[in-house]
């Protein structure tokens, strides 16, 4: 019987939700919220790639993780030095890496992302991946908001999104 590899995981309170964190071959494979609808999903997918279960536990990348998101929520980070493992399709991949290059304090529209990876029609598929996004904050899927400016769906809920966006607006120049 082969055995299962094993995926570390240990919950995070933020100011704004709860945060599942996992990480796997020293790397962290996940920070994805409590209340989130598809958290099912993220686990099922993480479990069968890496052919893992979960175990409530800790690792190095994961105190530093929480190291990291403490001073991102006191405002005194603004850039992540996590390694990150991605687990998905080539084609959320190419999303979830695009979002590690939006700059802090900044948002920009599913649309334009779809543009910046070459795939201008690919708006809802586009916000497919942003919302399939296993590893929030460190791959900040809340800089991307509607085309009219609006703030639409966010796996940590609205308010978090909201709480997040306003943390990194205030964040001492």
């Amino acid at each position: 019987m082969h055995k299962k590899n094993i995926i570390k995981t240990r919950r995070y309170e933020s100011p704004c939700g709860t945060l599942l964190l996992g990480s796997f071959d020293d790397k962290l494979c996940l920070c994805d919220w409590q209340v989130e609808k598809h958290r099912d999903h993220a686990d099922r997918r993480l479990k069968r790639v890496l052919n893992a279960e979960f175990e409530d536990g800790t690792s190095d990348v994961i105190e530093e993780a929480v190291t990291q998101l403490d001073e991102f929520f006191a405002k005194k980070r603004q850039a992540f030095s996590i390694p990150l493992l991605f687990v998905g399709t080539d084609f959320q991949k190419t999303v979830w890496h695009d979002l590690l290059t939006i700059p802090y304090g900044e948002t920009i529209s599913y649309g334009d992302m779809a543009r910046r990876i070459g795939m201008p029609k690919a708006v809802r598929a586009v916000a497919n991946a942003n919302g399939a996004n296993a590893i929030s904050i460190f791959a900040p899927c809340h800089r991307v908001i509607g085309s009219d400016g609006s703030l639409t769906g966010y796996g940590g809920g609205l308010a978090a999104k909201k709480m997040l966006l306003e943390l990194e607006k205030s964040f001492p120049k």
